[in-house]
Order: structure tokens, then sequence, then C-alpha cells
């Protein structure tokens, strides 16, 4: 809604700047989006008066005119204008001034044109922003030969009237009184604590009776409440005074010819649209509100034939229809040069049917865009009394004085409590009960024993909160004390979100990238992970409605999904990837229960990175979780994830903490790799998170640093190839006990000094006793438990 700051004058008087209003409106709750300064367009260019006009003594088509621009000496323009002649008023670009040629700006210079100067430029209306609209007397292809009254050296804005403000205001869908030049004042009257100065419109009007020559019938009154009409006879169409021109203008309405401009006046001014009808083309003299019939069609004012259903509403005649209701008219209703009698139509139409005719007819009109939000059923005499009014004032014709009103609305004003303790509270201000009345009032709504009533206007006044704002806005939300909100939860993450952003942060600082993908997977990739057919994850949760075979099913292994993304970045030639993801598996239960969702860390790796890697990967992310007693056994027969068909059997472990499996992991089976299209050493893991959130513990213990020096101790054995090492640590770790501070495997040897399927592994235990010096003895006796345990296992001392 497009505002003109001189419409606004006519009821509220303001002392402020554009900007200080913009302000104030915005924090009122009429948002403004910008404001335009006409006058800002035409800095530069004055009114000139043409002393005289010489043919140019180096050109034919120039002339050289002397103009006084109001200074002490005329000055010399030269020009190709062929419309202007001496005495002539006409709007002059002075040196210095930047005008817009169709899309192109330049800036006016002194110059010399055929070797004679030129010390400026004459305009024509495009030049200023205007059309034959704006001034339709003028030449719209020439110099614009003003014919208002001004003086030479007068700036052009204020001679033509170019000097208004237009506000844009976005109007929301439920405050469709501020689509309206009045509703927009009331809002500014309530918001400066000015008087508003709306009058009752008047007309005189002749003595013949309407309904001597039409009549008005409503077939549906559910879809039209309100249908008022009048008649204007022996109309003069001409163009519109210039004070209403300029005001359309500044609304962003083009101007037409007065009947049409009084239409679209009255519009903008109350909010309600207008229709003009030829009566010529109403035939029997009747106007029929009604529901198209099957196979009608109608030529719209825009002259596209359009089919109409039934469901929509029209206006007809006696034989066919003549416009949609609530859109648009016929192409032969509109008011054309030899139109001699006019009927005026103003009408409530229900708003859901106003939209959804516009959007099956590819239309939307300003009348639409009013009658969808919901209009003021009690305005149709009003617009009308305005039309009347305008239409005796520009002399447009001769006013039938009576109206038909065909009336079945019920308008209703809603009743809500007016409580203002409770208002109080609702705000947290201390607003007198007496402020609170004049801030509705100001708005049009009174206060009736305790009610505050709603004026037929406001559709959005439902409840005490509405009121509550009302009173809010117009106090001023600037005033309002700032309070802590009370009844809020202080939200802060759960111990679960904490522990999974924690593995998040580690694996992204080993240098992982997350990813994410879909929780439904196609059934075929448990057979691309190589899983048993008889394993369990097979069993799956099947959707109702997929999207495809590839997303029918959810997930019970998160491996396969995080491969494809694997074996995605392999086959787009990146040298490496290093991925993880959080997800959920989804594991059947009961047919009338939802699947169980564990979550699950699932990593997958290529490039630069072997199996210990991984492994070092799992150690550290163990120990920043706080996760302790950790041991990795190799997968065999006992292994408890049927994932473990996925992986190389002799390069893939489980990891435990204590007897909890944690997880699996290692490099993936050469088959799994061929069948996912990896051509490299690829290496994956899958972590339990909810048994690894139960094995954490992340209290930190303060352990002062030790005071006693430690003792260091290196042996090496020779053992069954057989033998993992994590069973050698293990004994150890059992047999030193308490002085032990820590066990380091440093090397493993196979070769022709160690007999066939034998091994030989070196530890370096460290020792230290927290109460003294530990002594050559107490090491000696630790290091015999520890030989004595490593022998039931099979291990000897290596000589």
């Amino acid at each position: 809604m497009n505002l003109s700051m001189k419409w606004l004058a006519d009821y509220v008087k303001l002392d402020i700047t554009p900007k200080e209003f913009c302000a104030g409106m915005t924090m009122s709750g009429s948002k403004v989006e910008a404001f335009e300064k006409e006058a800002e367009k035409v800095q530069g260019i004055v009114v000139g008066r043409i002393l005289s006009k010489a043919q140019h003594e180096n050109a034919d088509a120039l002339f050289v005119c002397s103009v006084d621009l109001g200074g002490e000496e005329p000055v010399q323009i030269v020009t190709n204008a062929k419309n202007v002649k001496e005495g002539d008023l006409v709007p002059v670009a002075t040196p210095g001034t930047v005008v817009t040629e169709g899309s192109e700006s330049m800036k006016i210079k002194v110059s010399k044109v055929r070797g004679v100067e030129s010390r400026g430029m004459f305009c024509g209306l495009s030049t200023l922003g205007l059309s034959q609209h704006d001034f339709p007397y003028a030449d719209a292809e020439s110099v614009f030969v003003i014919e208002e009254e001004c003086t030479p050296g007068q700036d052009i804005a204020s001679a033509i009237g170019l000097n208004d403000v237009s506000v844009e205001f976005e109007i929301t869908s439920n405050r469709p009184d501020c689509l309206s030049v009045i509703g927009l004042a009331r809002e500014a009257a309530a918001t400066f604590d000015v008087p508003l100065d709306v009058k009752e419109p008047e007309y005189h009007g002749t003595d013949e009776n309407i309904e001597d020559t039409l009549d008005v019938e409503i077939q549906n009154k559910e879809l039209c409440t309100r249908y008022a009409a009048g008649l204007v006879r022996n109309v003069k169409i001409g163009p519109s005074p210039r004070w209403m021109r300029e005001r359309l203008r500044a609304s962003g309405v083009r101007p037409i010819n007065n009947l049409v401009d009084i239409t679209n006046y009255v519009m903008l001014e109350y909010g309600q649209p207008m229709h003009a009808f030829d009566l010529r083309y109403v035939a029997g003299g009747k106007i029929c509100v009604r529901n198209a019939k099957a196979g009608e069609t109608i030529t719209t004012l825009d002259g596209v034939e359009r089919s109409l259903s039934e469901e929509m509403l029209i206006i007809a005649d006696a034989e066919k229809p003549i416009a949609v209701a609530g859109v648009m008219g016929g192409e032969y209703s509109g008011i054309m040069e030899d139109t001699v009698d006019v009927v005026f139509e103003s009408a409530y139409f229900e708003p859901t049917q106003v939209r959804l005719t516009a959007k099956k007819l590819g239309m939307r009109t300003d009348a639409s865009a009013r009658y969808e939000k919901g209009l003021d059923e009690t305005s149709m005499l009003t617009t009308l009394k305005r039309a009347f009014s305008l239409v005796e004032e520009l002399g447009a014709g001769e006013v039938v004085g009576t109206i038909i009103d065909r009336n079945y609305a019920n308008p209703v004003q809603n009743r809500i409590p007016f409580d203002p303790a409770w208002i109080n509270r609702f705000l947290g201000t201390e607003i007198p009960a007496a402020d609170m009345e004049k801030y509705l009032n100001s708005l049009g709504i009174a206060v009736e024993d305790g009610m505050a009533v709603s004026p037929t206007f406001r559709i959005d006044l439902e409840r005490k909160a509405d009121i509550a704002e009302e009173v809010a806005r117009i106090y001023g939300y600037n005033n309002i004390p700032s309070t802590v909100i009370t009844g809020v939860a202080k939200a802060q993450l759960t111990p679960a979100q904490k522990f999974n952003r924690t593995i998040e942060q580690t694996m992204a600082g080993m240098g992982c990238s997350g990813i994410l993908t879909y929780s439904f997977i196609s059934p075929k990739f448990f057979d691309k992970i190589c899983l048993p057919a008889d394993s369990k994850l097979r069993n799956t949760t099947t959707i109702m409605n997929p999207l495809g075979e590839d997303t029918s099913v959810m997930q019970t292994t998160t491996l396969p999904s995080v491969l494809e993304v694997l074996a995605t970045n392999y086959n787009k030639r990146n040298a490496s990837a290093w991925l993880f993801e959080i997800s959920k598996e989804y594991h059947p239960t009961t047919p009338d229960k939802l699947p169980e969702e564990p979550q699950r860390l699932t990593i997958g790796m290529y490039g630069g990175c072997d199996f210990f890697d991984l492994k070092g990967m799992l150690e550290a992310l163990m120990e920043k979780l706080g996760i302790s007693d950790l041991r990795f056994t190799r997968c065999g027969e006992d292994c408890p994830y049927d994932e473990a068909s996925a992986f190389h059997p002799g390069r893939s472990a489980v990891v435990y903490s204590g007897n909890t499996p944690l997880g699996i992991f290692g490099e993936l089976h050469p088959t799994v790799q061929e069948n996912y299209g990896i051509g490299v050493k690829a290496y994956a893991a899958k972590l339990d998170i909810p048994e690894m959130f139960a094995a954490a513990n992340d209290e930190i213990t303060y352990r002062p640093l030790p005071k006693f020096p430690a003792m260091t101790r290196d042996l090496s054995l020779v053992c069954d190839e057989s033998i993992p090492v994590a069973d050698l640590e293990s004994a150890i770790r059992d047999a030193v006990g308490k002085p032990l501070e820590k066990v380091e495997l440093f090397d493993v040897y196979r070769g022709e000094q160690i007999a066939k399927d034998k091994k030989s592994v070196s530890y370096k235990i460290v020792m230290r006793s927290a109460d003294g010096t530990m002594t050559d003895e107490q090491a000696d006796a630790a290091m015999k438990r520890v030989l004595k345990a490593l022998t039931k296992l099979g291990a000897d001392l290596r000589m």
C-alpha cells in the first residue's frame, strides 16, 4: 500500500518529517518498507519562459532559444523542439542536473552544439518520470509545455505538483482496514496522538427514483451479503483534476479519466473496491448476483475470454455475465468516451470465494487483493456517497438521488473483556486504565460495560490478547520495561548429547569428515557386505510406501551406508577419504511396537592409513571419552558382530571395555571392496554408542606428579604365533599389580633366529611406588611374578 502524504494531510495534521513519520508508524505496528520524495527525482529542473526562438545558423533542425530562468540574465539553450514558441513555460534541466532518458542517465553540462553554446536542456514528460495520463494536454513525444500557473525559476516539483512523499507500507493479511488512506490515517492519529478528521460524505442528487431504471437481485446471499448500486446520468468523460491525478500517481495508480479515477480514488481512500457499468450494456436494466452457469464465458476488461465454472460468483444482466464478482469487470461494462449513464457498484463478496475464483482464472487485481482479505460489510453506502460527492464536485454527471441497497449482512462486533489489570500483568506494565481506554478509542474500539467492542472494520480482534496488543503498540513497545521472562526452561545439553558432541569433535580433530546418510536402504546392501543369509540383521522394518526398492527397508546396520559414501569418494577420484557418521539402526521388536533405535558411530577410511592408524584413532577416542580397561581381540567364530563377514579375517578386531564389546573394526574384506568398487585398501569401524556411554567416566581425578623415581625393565619373550599380544600384556598388568605405571610393546620379531610358528615380542615395563623409592629387590620380585604368569600362557623368556 502506497500512501500519499498530501492525501493523509486531509485527515490528520502532522508536523513531522517523513523519516519521523515512518519510524513512528513502524513502531506502532504499521510496517514501512520505504518512502520516496517525488521532488528528489527532478532536482535541478526549474521552470523557464522562452523569450525568443531563432533558427540555428549551422543546423536546419535546431533552434536557439533565449530563456528566462528567474535570474538576472536569460540563458541560451539549443533545442530541436518544434512545439515550443515565445512565451511558453517549459521545464529546464540546468547544468549539473542528472536526468534520465529511458534506462540511461546523463549529466547536463554547458556545451557547444554546432558551434553555439547551450546552457541547459528542455525536458519532456518522460524525463520528469511522467506520462500523458498525468498531464493530458501535454505532447508526450516532445517538450512539456506547462499550462499550470508558475513563474520562471520556480522548481519544477512545486510548479507541477511533483512534491508529494509516497510511503510504502507492508500491510499484513489480518489488517485489510489499513489498505486505505483513512485506515492508515486512523493509525497515524492514534500513533501521534492527534485528532482524526473524517467527514461523512454528502451529495445532492436528483429526484429520480433509480428503481424505475434498474433492478438488483442477489441469488447467492451467502457469497454476496450486500450489494449497493447508484446511477449517474449524462456523464461527462474527461481528465480528472490535477489534485486527483497527483494523489493517484503517488499511490501507484495510473490516472485514466474522471469516472474511472473516481472509483480508484474511493477504493484507495476507503479500501472498498468499486466498479462502474455502462448502463447501455446492462441488458434488461437488471443486475443479478449469481453463480455462473456451466459453459458460460466472459471477456474481461483486459480483452481475454475466460471460461467460468459453476462455483464462481458473477454479476450478470438479464442475458449474460458482465463481471466476475470481486475480480474484474467485463469488456463491454467499462466506461467509454460515448458513455451516457453509469451504474456504480459497491458490494461485499465472501473472501474465500474471491480468492479461489481469482486463482482459477489466473487473475489478481487490486480489487481481488482487498476482497479476499475480508472487508467491512457496513461501508457500501458510505463509499457510494463518497463517489457521488466526487462526481458532483468534478461536474462529471447528474447523480440520481436514490440508491438500491440489497442488504442481507449481519455484521458482528466482537465484544471482548476489557481487564486493565490482566493487560498490565500480560504486558508487564503499569498503564492506567484511563490511558488504555484512550488508546482503544483512538483506534475506533469502544469500551462499554467492561467490554471492548470491536468496530466492524477490525476483523482481527477476537480475544483479550488482541486488546492487549492494541494497547501495547499505541503505548509504545519501546516504553514497555524489559523484564526476565518467567516459566521458560533453561536449555542445556543432556549428558548423551554432550557425549555425542565430544565424539564428533574428537573425530573431526583427528581429520575425519562428518557425513549424513539416509536411514532407509536397499535389501541388496546386505549382500554387498557379505552378510550371512541367516543373520538377524536381515530381519528389517519394511517401509509401506517407499520411494523405490533402493530405499525400501530401515537399516539394521550402518556399515553399508557409510561404505556407499566411501565408494562414491573413490569413484570421484579423491585421493583419500576419512569419514564418520553418528546414526541409528532400526531393529524390529514385535508387530505392535516400534523398532529399537540404538545409535552407532561408523567410520570409513582409505588413503594414507592402515589398520594401526584406525586402532590408534579408536584408542584416542576412548581415552577422550574416559573409557578404560580397553582390550582388543581378533575376530573369530565367537565374534559378537554379524558384520564380521565384511572384514578381512586376519586384519580385524573387536574392542572391549572389560567384558563389554564396544565395536568392531579392521580392513575390509577383499570381496566387499570389490563389491563397492574400491580399488585400494579400505578400513571401517562400527561402534556401539550406548555401550560406550555406559562405560565412559567423565570425572577427572587429580593425580599429583610423582615424588619418587621409576624403575624400568625390558622383557623379550618367545611365544606361539597364535597367542595375542593383548593376552600377554594383560598377564603382565595383573602380575605387576599396583606399582605398574606403563607397559609398552616396542618390538615384534619373526625370522631365522626364531622357530617356525613362533614370534618374539618385547615389552618395556615401567614401575613406580607411590610410598617411596622402589628397590631393585621389589622390581625383581615383580618381574618373577610376570615370568611365572607368562609361562602359564606358553611364553618363555627369550635367551
